[in-house]
């Protein structure tokens, strides 16, 4: 598949093959640390009433289903992504737990 970089991965688009669905941008990938190869790419979860409400769950891509990364897009074949529940912060406690 190549090589890049982390920093060339990150923001371009996830497009799944399956449906045509706009996934999210990639906002990280998970590494394993003992063969320092990349495992899966992470979507951060999509922002709720423009970030003051949190966000979705983070979703999890599996680097094996990741078909082409592209100049601007990433195109994957995933028929149900895995969801991550996103960090939480000391800020956020009270108003997650609020609006769930």
């Amino acid at each position: 598949m190549g090589h890049w970089q982390v920093t060339e991965l990150r923001c371009k688009e996830v497009i799944n093959e399956l449906d045509g669905e706009r996934m999210g941008l990639v906002g990280d990938v998970a590494v394993d640390t003992e063969t320092g190869q990349v495992v899966a790419l992470v979507l951060f979860g999509r922002a709720r009433c423009f970030g003051l409400l949190g966000r979705e769950e983070d979703i999890q891509i599996p680097w094996g289903d990741v078909r082409v990364v592209g100049e601007e897009t990433v195109l994957v074949c995933v028929k149900e992504p895995s969801r991550l529940t996103p960090p939480r912060s000391r800020k956020d406690g009270f108003w997650r737990s609020f609006f769930r």
